[in-house]
C-alpha cells in the first residue's frame, strides 16, 4: 500500500517490456509518489504520500 497516491489514487500496474528484438518481459509501471507535509481540508498539518503529478497540478497545498 505504499506506492499509492493518496490524492488521486495512482497505484502501480503492470505492463510489459518489449526489446528491440522483441523479446517480451513482465514489468510493473510505478508512479512517482513522495512523502510531504501537506495541510488537508480542514487545515490541519499532515504527512502524506503524494505523486508528483498532483503535487505539480497543485492539488495539494504544502506546509
Amino acid at each position: 500500500m505504499s506506492q499509492i497516491c493518496e490524492v488521486c489514487g495512482k497505484h502501480p500496474v503492470a505492463g510489459r517490456s518489449i526489446s528491440h528484438s522483441h523479446r517480451v518481459s513482465n514489468r510493473t509501471f510505478r508512479p512517482n509518489v513522495q512523502k510531504v507535509t501537506i495541510r488537508d481540508n480542514k487545515g490541519h498539518v499532515r504527512k502524506a504520500r503524494v505523486c508528483t503529478s498532483c503535487l505539480k497540478a497543485g492539488k495539494v497545498t504544502k506546509a
